[in-house]
């Protein structure tokens, strides 16, 4: 099941419901995209990312991506997109002072639209709360422009601030004084976390990540640490951990099952880790979810 909707500034809501899909060389305007169960699974360039509920992709206008979804249940997704105009108008209006939008409320500067590094980024808070909201009233046939348009406004105002904590403020963390440098290396980095969101069920190794983001072992692991104050190790672990949390509140998959599909070898270890994390057992946090 499909439906779109363009707005009246020309703003699109995309909502698809599949358990099989495949969409090869799409092109569009810049889009956020998110799944609300299952995963959807995109091909940018070179790069193959996983969408999960527990993130978001952002693809710019103008790159070439194919996406796909396989899943024993249906999978829902939601996408928004913005018109090179609305995002030129938006950037002016949120990083521009109000001395600026008070002389000239409606002079927009014809520089580019912005784009932004298209890697996956959390999905929870505002982001998850608007989105949710607009998927819920989207499908339920509400057809209110100036309501849809608030939610779109919100879902951009929040990825601004997403954006801020986890790119420009993490990519400040890396000791390079030069910016291109720093932002290539910063890009690379993410392409690593990529992979591993995208791969943390499978047996992966610290050389197939150094290779998927084209950086020595020494210079990724030693950056890596810079920027998400953690070993690439302890982050897969973290992936992991969230991932079973996950698991263990919205399906009734046995613990040994769980172990299993977030890549975990040892049942007895996953038990102790997750403690450590969560400060309860996996059946005792099953329980306690059930309970409350």
């Amino acid at each position: 099941m499909r439906k779109t909707e363009i707005l009246s500034n020309n703003n699109k809501i995309y909502s698809e419901t599949t358990s099989s899909a495949a969409y090869k060389n799409e092109n569009q305007e810049l889009s956020i995209r998110v799944v609300f169960n299952g995963n959807e699974r995109y091909t940018i360039g070179s790069r193959t990312i996983n969408v999960s509920p527990a993130n978001f992709l952002v693809v710019n206008e103008g790159t070439v991506f194919s996406r796909e979804i396989y899943s024993a249940a249906p999978v829902q997704m939601l996408s928004v997109f913005y018109t090179a105009q609305f995002l030129r108008s938006f950037h002016h209006g949120f990083t521009s002072s109000d001395v600026v939008l008070l002389d000239d409320p409606f002079i927009i500067p014809q520089s580019p639209a912005p784009s932004f590094l298209e890697t996956l980024y959390p999905f929870k808070g505002d982001m998850r709360f608007n989105l949710v909201h607009l998927k819920n009233l989207f499908n339920s046939g509400v057809t209110d422009d100036l309501l849809m348009s608030e939610y779109l406004n919100h879902c951009l105002i929040n990825f601004y601030r997403i954006y801020n904590k986890e790119i420009l403020q993490k990519s400040e963390q890396l000791k390079i004084l030069n910016h291109q440098t720093r932002t290539e290396l910063f890009k690379r980095l993410n392409n690593a976390k990529d992979y591993m969101l995208s791969n943390y069920d499978q047996n992966i190794s610290l050389d197939e990540i150094c290779k998927y983001a084209c950086l020595s072992e020494t210079h990724f692991f030693r950056s890596f640490k810079q920027v998400f104050h953690c070993s690439p190790h302890q982050y897969l672990i973290q992936l992991r951990l969230s991932q079973a949390k996950y698991l263990l509140k919205t399906t009734s998959y046995e613990v040994r099952e769980i172990v299993n599909i977030v890549g975990f070898d040892c049942p007895s270890s996953f038990i102790r880790l997750f403690k450590d994390k969560f400060g309860v057992t996996p059946g005792n946090y099953r329980g306690i979810d059930k309970a409350a």
